[in-house]
């Protein structure tokens, strides 16, 4: 009788958990998928990388992120050829992510039920993640580059998007209503193209929800709820969580030395063949005097530079 007891209940935390992960991940799988990273989580078990790193994140090149990612062995984290709305703006923000695949009748069917009186959700499928978005995130979408009769994004979830997050989309697919999207002053964003057209038209079910912050696929990148997106130039970046700070100090050593070589060339104190080397103990020396008599001007947090005077012995 114990046994089937213990049986039973097992059978039933079974069911419970495949309820809860049906679309969403479980808390548990997040944090099991996310290992590296041992900071703040959001309840659901999210990386929360701090808002002070997304700030300084900014002003990272692509060239200093690809850098420190490739250097740590994650090779498959930009993804480019993109169009763009707001191209000169900068998007920084973590990653809530959501998966469609090609419509598919029967799992549609029980998605939208358990969606409508299991969940309480009485929106459609595209919205569900959208409720879920807080400030600073970026909603990270694969759309499996649907083209017409796809977008299920256009100005009113746009306006919606940006009220949540205070940023835009990186969207494997297409967007209608651009002219729309573009009035959404910081609405920066990334999509494959552009169609007039609306996914799911009547008598056509061509989109299904299948995941909310699961691992998702854009271009060739495997992108993980709680990754850093970096959209600038053309490209987006996502840098793992545990990866975040390390971008963001490595791009800032790669800009003040860029400013005093940039400075003392114009000064013609040392020769290109000096400064496009690695430096000598003498403009070493130099640098870490001039990173002192200007800590309270340059474009890196004071403390930042204190803390990287520290680690330096000259």
């Amino acid at each position: 009788m114990k046994k089937l007891f213990i049986l039973a209940t097992a059978l039933l935390l079974a069911g419970s958990a495949t309820q809860l992960i049906a679309q969403q991940i479980s808390k548990e799988e997040l944090i099991f998928l996310t290992p590296d990273w041992k900071g703040e989580r959001f309840p659901d078990g999210r990386p929360k990388v701090p808002d002070a790193i997304l700030k300084r994140m900014r002003l990272v090149t692509q060239e200093e992120a690809w850098s420190v990612m490739k250097g740590e062995k994650y090779r498959y984290q930009f993804a480019g050829d993109w169009q763009t709305i707001n191209p000169d703006s900068v998007l920084v923000g973590r990653a809530l992510t959501a998966t469609f695949m090609p419509g598919r009748p029967d799992v549609h069917r029980v998605t939208d039920e358990k969606g409508h009186t299991k969940d309480g959700r009485i929106k459609s499928q595209n919205a569900w993640p959208i409720d879920m978005l807080v400030k600073g995130d970026v909603y990270v979408v694969d759309q499996f580059g649907m083209h017409e009769d796809g977008p299920t994004i256009g100005d009113n979830l746009g306006n919606s998007i940006y009220a949540k997050t205070g940023n835009g989309i990186v969207y494997e697919g297409a967007v209608r209503d651009v002219a729309g999207l573009k009035e959404i002053g910081g609405f920066t964003s990334y999509f494959r193209s552009y169609h007039p057209s609306h996914h799911n038209p009547e008598g056509d079910l061509n989109t299904t929800l299948v995941g909310i912050n699961r691992p998702t696929r854009i271009g060739r990148v495997m992108v993980m709820p709680g990754d850093v997106v970096l959209g600038r130039d053309g490209g987006v970046a996502f840098i793992p969580p545990h990866l975040a700070e390390k971008v963001v100090k490595t791009s800032e050593i790669i800009r003040l030395r860029d400013m005093f070589g940039h400075l003392r060339l114009r000064e013609q104190k040392y020769t290109p063949g000096q400064i496009d080397t690695r430096w000598s103990d003498e403009i070493e020396k130099d640098f870490s005097k001039w990173l002192n008599d200007h800590v309270s001007e340059l474009p890196v947090p004071k403390e930042q530079i204190q803390e990287f005077l520290k680690t330096r012995t000259w």
